[in-house]
């Protein structure tokens, strides 16, 4: 059975997506999830001048907590990571890599993120941040490790 052919896809999509919405950290930087499938996400981040750094541009660190977020949820909803939650496992970040290509003065970014490669432990992944004019502002990639729970403390409640 593929990724997206999974009975339960949608009912654990509108999970996330209400996760999502409620995490402290993503609240805390406004980060809105748009779109949430198996290997694919979009997500949108207002600017606001507390997200700044002093010369009044979005902070580069913004701009690598989106992408890492996005590449993130990108790989929630695959086969093999919900298999590995069910014993309490996840993903942490190996390597985060950020190109930034222009400043973002106003408007809001949008990071499409993919995950092109899908190992059994190791997971690649891209994203590709634009403004609202739709120019690229970034480019990231990132490896993943799928961890099991006994590595990570267990099940979470």
């Amino acid at each position: 059975m593929s990724d997206h052919d999974h009975p339960d896809l949608p009912a654990e999509r509108e999970l996330l997506t209400a996760f999502f919405h409620q995490f402290p950290f993503f609240k805390l930087l406004g980060m809105e999830l748009l779109e949430c499938e198996p290997g694919r996400s979009v997500i949108r981040l207002p600017y606001r001048d507390d997200l700044c750094q002093p010369a009044g541009i979005i902070h580069g660190g913004t701009i690598a907590s989106l992408v890492d977020t996005g590449m993130a949820q990108a790989i929630i909803l695959t086969n093999d990571f919900r298999e590995r939650r069910k014993t309490g496992g996840g993903i942490v970040s190996l390597d985060l890599r950020v190109k930034y290509f222009r400043p973002v003065n106003s408007g809001h970014l949008i990071a499409v993120s993919t995950a092109p490669r899908i190992g059994k432990r190791v997971i690649h992944t891209e994203s590709i941040v634009t403004n609202d004019q739709g120019k690229e502002v970034a480019k990231a990639d990132a490896i993943f490790m799928g961890v099991d729970g006994v590595q990570i403390g267990g099940p979470r409640g």
